[in-house]
Parts: structure tokens; sequence; C-alpha cells
């Protein structure tokens, strides 16, 4: 495994840097130690069952806009040496230096003809030699360089080295009104699991408008976003011992065009920070692969990481949609969407015509519980067998909640609060369980999945577990943390990709409000939306 080193580390490598180089002064732990934690440097090691056989250096001067690389040191213990391990080594610090486009540097002893050969194949060439360079053997360097990369961003294809090396993944939500950082480890094995889920929300400072103000969202992502990373990081640290990941992503679309801005520049200067790929993903996309992560928790683990065929319901306060799935971080099929009101939104409208305050899904469905979900017998939008099969429509049940409140006002009569949201709120979820299972049915998916905020509702979830189970379909719905927008589900989705030998979208990629299912990650170069 080839991953990053931390202090902890340092004795290692000194060990191995002993073995190697007895005769040329080797550095002491306290020297690794100093490097390892440097700013400007990436050092890895190639790891076997816990224990380091080898590990390499490289540092950066210069600015980003500029910069050149020198490789410091690259070695392995005596008896991990002959088996082409090196280039493990290498191709990481290679595409780190190819993604920024800089030059690289490097001195070898001019009697290591396994090395000189080795740094010949990645391009590099001979460009003097400086004698007596090494102390105290005196034995002479050659000084070697590598051109800088025509191009930037690229990763090898799936299970090569270079995408080895990315186990740590940061995710950055903000399309919304939530301000979420999450951070995953990608196994060996394709598993996905948590390490850090924090999430601030402005919900407050929307609720006495009655629903999310674009402008204020985005100043209160400002505010988040700085001390959100510093927790994360706090968390990574504490379970890790690291203080960076190996890659960064961030939600790039669909969401709220200043919003996503905020999101997207902050992960991109860490990106930059910590010279780590950053990936630009979709927020539709979250919701799907976070069904997959391994949470650890009992009754609660992710679908398989390949995610067969399945059916995804997204049902928040922006989409309601439903989504044919083939796979995380593929291009997923719309089936269909609201026509209007997306169902949270629904829920917001009602909970304000009623006097219930902001957001209207969570206190509707507490209220539901205490009522009679028949009281009112409130239409199913697009039921009919010649509407369309997977479309929703939520305008016409609202004016029918609207209409039943007028007259009861206009005839001084009580209004039955609990069972009006009960009824409306069964009318909401019958329509939603029903046109899904019937996708499920008619696309030959075994698996539902649930997502966003609604997911959460207690009632979608009661009605589409006994919907499933009639159909013969397996029902997967997040743990409650994860239904709202967050960033694990960023970072998940960002995991899968690096495991499928994605390509960074790199830091000059824009965002896109708009973006569509069929887009998983933007690729290098896409300019804004």
């Amino acid at each position: 495994v080839v991953a990053a080193l931390t202090e902890e580390d340092a004795a290692a490598c000194a060990d191995i840097e002993a073995a190697v180089f007895a005769g040329d002064s080797p550095w002491s732990a306290a020297a690794f130690r100093a490097e390892i934690t440097a700013p400007h440097t990436r050092y890895i090691g190639l790891f076997r069952e816990g224990d380091l056989l080898g590990f390499a250096g490289l540092a950066m001067a210069g600015p980003l806009t500029d910069p050149e690389f020198e490789v410091h040191t690259i070695a392995l213990s005596p008896a991990a040496q002959g088996h082409g391990w090196s280039k493990l080594l290498m191709d990481p610090l290679i595409e780190l230096a190819d993604r920024h486009g800089g030059p690289v540097f490097l001195e070898v002893r001019t009697d290591n003809d396994p090395a000189v050969g080795l740094y010949r194949s990645y391009g590099f060439g001979i460009t003097g030699t400086r004698r007596g360079y090494y102390q105290p053997s005196g034995a002479d360097a050659y000084t070697m360089h590598r051109p800088a990369a025509s191009r930037t961003g690229v990763v090898p294809a799936p299970g090569t080295s270079a995408t080895a090396g990315l186990r740590i993944i940061l995710g950055l939500e903000s399309s919304c009104d939530e301000t979420g950082v999450g951070i995953v480890e990608l196994g060996e094995d394709g598993a996905v699991t948590q390490i850090s889920n924090r999430v601030a929300s402005s919900m407050e400072q929307h609720a006495r408008f009655g629903g999310v103000v674009p402008e204020i969202a985005s100043r209160a992502h400002l505010e988040a976003v700085v001390p959100t990373l510093q927790a994360a990081r706090a968390d990574l640290r504490e379970a890790t011992g690291r203080t960076r990941p190996d890659a960064v992503a961030a939600t790039v679309g669909p969401g709220l065009a200043g919003a996503l801005l905020v999101g997207a520049a902050a992960a991109k200067a860490c990106a930059a920070a910590w010279e780590v790929p950053f990936y630009g993903v979709n927020h539709l996309g979250g919701h799907v692969a976070v069904d997959t992560l391994h949470t650890g928790t009992d009754g609660e683990e992710g679908v398989p990481d390949d995610l067969p065929h399945a059916v995804a319901l997204l049902v928040s306060g922006g989409h309601t949609q439903i989504l044919e799935v083939h796979g995380v971080g593929r291009p997923m099929t719309e089936l269909g969407s609201t026509l209007d009101d997306a169902a949270g939104e629904a829920y917001d409208k009602v909970a304000r015509l009623l006097g219930l305050g902001y957001p209207g899904g969570p206190v509707i469905d507490r209220l539901a519980a205490g009522g009679d979900p028949t009281a009112v017998p409130f239409p199913r939008g697009l039921s009919k067998k010649s509407d369309p099969a997977y479309d929703y429509s939520f305008s016409g049940l609202k004016t029918a909640v609207a209409r039943y409140v007028e007259q009861a006002e206009r005839r001084s009569e009580s209004i039955p609060v609990a069972d009006l949201c009960a009824s409306f709120q069964e009318a909401v979820v019958d329509v939603l369980t029903a046109k899904a299972v019937r996708a499920c049915r008619d696309t030959g998916a075994s698996v539902l999945l649930l997502g966003g905020g609604v997911s959460a509702n207690r009632r979608l979830r009661e009605l589409a577990a006994q919907r499933c189970r009639a159909a013969g379909v397996t029902l997967h719905v997040p743990p409650l943390p994860l239904c709202t927008d967050n960033g694990v589900m960023i970072a998940t989705l960002a995991a899968h990709l690096i495991d499928a030998g994605a390509v960074p979208s790199g830091l000059a990629v824009g965002t896109d409000p708009s973006l569509e299912v069929t887009v998983p990650v933007l690729a290098p170069g896409t300019v804004e939306g």
C-alpha cells in the first residue's frame, strides 16, 4: 500500500536510510521528521501489513503557477529491492509534478545503474556530473532533469500505483444551506468508511423568510467553511494521525450558484495548498453514493460497493427525482421528476400555510403521527393511467390544502392540524413510493435507494419498506445524519471515482448550478455552466 508518511514514520525511514546509505551520511529520524512535516514537501511510503518497506520524497519550489520539483530521496529496504517496487513510489511523485506542470530535478550516484535506468524510464536525462557529491564516500553524482509535462491532471487507469496512494478523501458540500465537510477512507477492497462528518446549517437564518434565501446561504457558507474544515481535520488527526487528505472533492452542481462557488473555491484552495487532486462532483450522485458507505453500525451497512442495478428516489426541498443507477460514479438516467414543486418544498409551503414555521418537513411529520391520514381525501398528483409514469406534481395538493384551510376559516371552524398534516403527508408519500416501486418493477431493478432530506421522513420510510417488501425489492435508506446534505456523500462519490481511475477535474474547473445527472464528475477544463 502506498500512503502519505506521518511523523510517526520518521524512525522507520531513518532505519532504512541507514541500511541503504550507510557510507553517505544517512539522514536521522529528526531530519526525516522535519521533511515529512514541511509544507512544501510530499513524502510517501510503501507499506506491507503495516511495515514500512520504502519511502520517497518530493519538494516543490516556486509559485504554483510556475513550480519546480526535486526528488529529495527514494529508497527501499534491502529486502524489498529487486521487485520493481520503486515504480510504486515514483509514480505518485511524477503524477503530482505533472499535474502542476513543473519540471523535476534529482541527483543520483553515477555507479547506481538500476536507479539511473529507473529515472531514464520516466523521461529524465543527465544534465551534468557533480564530483565527490556524496560524502564521506566521495562518490560522484549525476544531475538529472525531466521537462515539465505538456498536460496536467492525468491519473492512470484503476489499479495503477498513482491512484493507490489516494486513500483519504475530503468532501465539501455547499449546494444549499448546509456547509458540510466529510472525510472518508477508501480501502484496498474498494470499501469506503467514514472518518468525519461535520455539518454547519444556516437553517435558522432562513426561518423568518419561510425558505432558503440564496444570498444569506452564500454568506453563511463563507462564515462556516473554515471552522467546519478545521473540525473535520481534527477528526482526521485523531483517527489517523494525519493532518491532510490525499484528495479533495466538492459539489460543483446542481445547486445555488453563489453557494456552490463558496464551497468549490474553498475546496480548490485546500487542494492547492495540500498539493492533492481536486474532483468537482455531482450533488445528486453524492446522495446515491452515500448508500454504499460502510458505517460500521449494525443494520446500517451500505449496499455492495459496486452498487447493483438500482432505482434511486431522491427527495428534498430542491429535488424530487427517480433515477436509474448502474453503478456509483457512472452516469445516471432520469426516469422522472417533479413538474412543479419539489416534495420538500411542498412541505415547507403547507407548513407556512398552517403557521408551523420553517422547515416544514420535521414538524409536519411529528404532528402527522398523532393525526388520521384518511381524514381528508387529498388528491394524488399525476396518478392516472394516462399520466407520465414516473413524474410528480405537488402544486395541486398544495392548492387543495390551501382551499381546505380557507373554507374552514370562512365557516369559522377550527382546523384539525394533526389530521390535516397526516392527510397531506399520506398523499405525498403515497405517490412518491408508488411510482418509485413501479420504476423498480418496470426496469427490473432489485434495489430502491432513498436519498435527500425528505428520506428522513418517518412515514416515507415506513411506506417504502412496506411496498418494497410486497414487490420483492430491497430498500436501502442512509442513516439519518446522512440523509440531508453532507460532505461525507461527496467524499464517498469521489472515493468511488478515484477507485475507478477517474481523471481529477483540476483547479480551473467551474461550477454548474444546473448540472445534469448524466455528469458524475466535471472533466478538466469544464467552464462554469
